[in-house]
């Protein structure tokens, strides 16, 4: 069959990949397509509050909900590149024309800002009401957003599995050596310097030198990272695809349907087709759980359900590998879902936060104002410093209480994460209301665009907050989704983070329009005016959906099962192993228990 031909592939790239390709040399390249890539992105969106009210005068709520609306169609088609990745096309393909596409998108954003008929003239100085970008230059902007949606589609749910596929041969070329847990930690660092080079650098030059020049960076970065990752092709391990996982996922659901009728037999009498499973299971195949049993049935030998030659029929009978693979993503699903909100809580950093920055005391000298969006370098940098603290002294004190490689598990450094944010947006809401009483105090509720006589620097807490939070929460989540999904299935899994982004900033632009509607009677909450706003009250809301999501989860975490995987070469990873091979699997932990 197909799927036994792909095994040999494999079998056989894996071979060829112990002699000359892999390891860490790849790593230059393929950090420095995301660190590129990263730069681009981070470099216009950063900002892009700044751009749609002051370059195209749109209002706040508006350009804040194009902004949502942007981020989470950006993290929803990482869902379709992960599927279109594992089943024919490969994660190097899949990455490649994701980034020209990408690239595209960011020459024609960049157009759009540098030519005069692409955008709205400047306001005319003390005008009170400003010409709004027309339907033909609003509709350039959003073809080049839906180009740089459609990119990043082929590379975020890739980059990161393309990079552990590098590090996971052992030795003796074995699969099943995991990848150094602290490669995850190395992404995000190089992730996060991205980001700090992109508030900084970036934003000063779409601030003091303009937009053309301003988003013209980003995109030859962009086209850096293109040749920066094409140009390592001879050195990389390129895993062929094992088909589509949603159809294996069809398949299982479909026989257990056909045979709900079925009483499921002892666990020993499920069929199994190691053969078969070969190329979906090089790391060792799934062992059977006992959880949701009615799939189960899928794997109940019936009349009819083998063709002659021996080979079975797919969507009539499956082996237990495939069942728990099934089983596998749906105990993965509640837990993915805590993240959700997680993203929500931290919308408004990129557009009611920088709006509170504009109206605040931004002199750093005489001569420099640090730009409002360059705030998220607090953020940015709390996460570096968190990363390498967490590295270098963290995981080593854990360490000598639990015994694990990497300190704690992926589950609890994502609940400590969790908690962490929910200080942020506390301390958002305080400071928020001491900046109205400041424009209170100085005759300032209705003169929206004149500079308060309170730092900008009142802000540093609630952003370096949320980066120390990243840094748990961010790299756990990762973790959790990498380790834990399917093999064959590991860039669908890395899409589901960012489907999460996806949903949050959907969930994100729900709450703002809700909250916008609902107060308009009794004060409003969000408006241009955040002087005249309640700002702290949407703060307030935010924390007490954080704290109702920090309960679910932790009753998810409670009642959650680590796959049982058996380790063909007895290697232990972070995942339950079987060193024999039979059902009776050793439980490494994971949860809060």
């Amino acid at each position: 069959m197909a799927e036994d031909g792909r095994g040999k592939d494999k079998d056989a790239v894996v071979e060829k990949a112990v002699k000359r390709e892999g390891g860490f040399r790849t790593m230059p390249f393929i950090l420095a397509n995301d660190f590129c890539d990263r730069l681009a992105t981070v470099g216009f969106s950063t900002n892009l509050i700044t751009y749609l009210t002051l370059q195209l005068h749109l209002p706040l709520v508006e350009a804040s909900n194009l902004i949502t609306n942007f981020n989470g169609t950006a993290n929803l088609t990482p869902l379709i590149g992960g599927i279109i990745a594992d089943s024919f096309a490969g994660r190097f393909w899949t990455i490649t024309f994701g980034s020209i596409i990408y690239q595209l998108g960011m020459v024609c954003l960049t157009l759009s800002a540098a030519l005069p008929s692409l955008h709205p003239p400047p306001c005319a100085k003390h005008a009170a009401d400003c010409q709004r970008v027309s339907s033909s230059q609003i509709a350039v902007l959003y073809a080049s957003l839906l180009f740089t949606s459609i990119g990043t589609g082929g590379t975020r749910p890739c980059i990161m599995a393309f990079g552990a596929d590098q590090l996971e041969l052992d030795a003796h070329g074995q699969r099943g050596a995991k990848p150094k847990w602290s490669f995850f930690n190395l992404y995000f660092f190089g992730v996060e310097l991205a980001k700090l080079t992109a508030v900084t650098v970036v934003v000063y030059i779409q601030e003091n030198v303009g937009w053309g020049w301003g988003l013209g960076v980003p995109t030859i970065a962009m086209l850096a990272a293109v040749i920066a990752f094409v140009s390592g092709y001879s050195l990389y391990i390129r895993m062929p695809p094992g088909g589509s996982p949603l159809v294996r996922l069809a398949q299982v659901a479909t026989s257990a349907f056909k045979k709900r009728k079925a009483v499921v037999p002892d666990p020993s009498l499920l069929y199994e087709d190691k053969e078969l499973d070969t190329g979906i299971s090089t790391t060792g195949r799934l062992l059977h759980t006992d959880q949701l049993k009615f799939l189960d049935k899928a794997a109940i030998v019936m009349d009819g359900d083998v063709l002659p030659s021996g080979q079975p029929k797919l969507w009539r009978l499956s082996t237990v590998h495939r069942i728990e693979e099934l089983k596998s993503i749906i105990r993965m699903l509640p837990i993915w879902a805590a993240g959700i909100i997680l993203v929500t809580s931290a919308s408004h950093n990129h557009s009611f936060a920088i709006q509170q920055a504009r109206t605040m005391d931004r002199d750093i000298t005489p001569h420099f104002k640090i730009p409002p969006a360059s705030m998220l370098i607090f953020t940015n940098l709390a996460m570096l410093l968190t990363l390498a603290f967490y590295d270098r002294v963290l995981v080593r004190v854990f360490r000598r209480f639990t015994g694990r490689p990497n300190g704690i598990t992926h589950l609890q450094r994502t609940g400590v994460g969790l908690t962490i944010s929910m200080l942020s947006n506390a301390v958002a809401a305080v400071v928020e209301r001491k900046r109205k009483s400041v424009a209170a105090a100085s005759g300032l509720l209705d003169s929206p665009k004149a500079t308060l006589p309170m730092s900008v620097f009142w802000l540093f807490p609630q952003y370096a907050i949320h980066g120390v939070a990243n840094a748990f929460m961010d790299v756990g989540r990762m973790e959790f989704l990498y380790d834990q999904a399917p093999e064959s299935m590991r860039s669908t899994a890395a899409a589901l983070y960012w489907l999460t982004i996806s949903m949050g900033s959907y969930l994100g632009t729900l709450l703002v329009t809700i909250v916008h509607v609902k107060t308009q009677r009794s004060g409003q909450w969000l408006q241009d005016n955040l002087n005249r706003g309640k700002l702290d009250n949407y703060y307030w809301l935010v924390v007490v959906l954080e704290v109702l999501n920090l309960i679910y989860y932790f009753v998810c975490v409670k009642y959650y099962t680590y796959k049982p995987l058996e380790m063909v070469s007895g290697e232990k990873g972070d995942e339950l192993y079987n060193e024999t091979g039979t059902k009776d699997a050793k439980k490494q932990g994971g949860s809060f228990k």
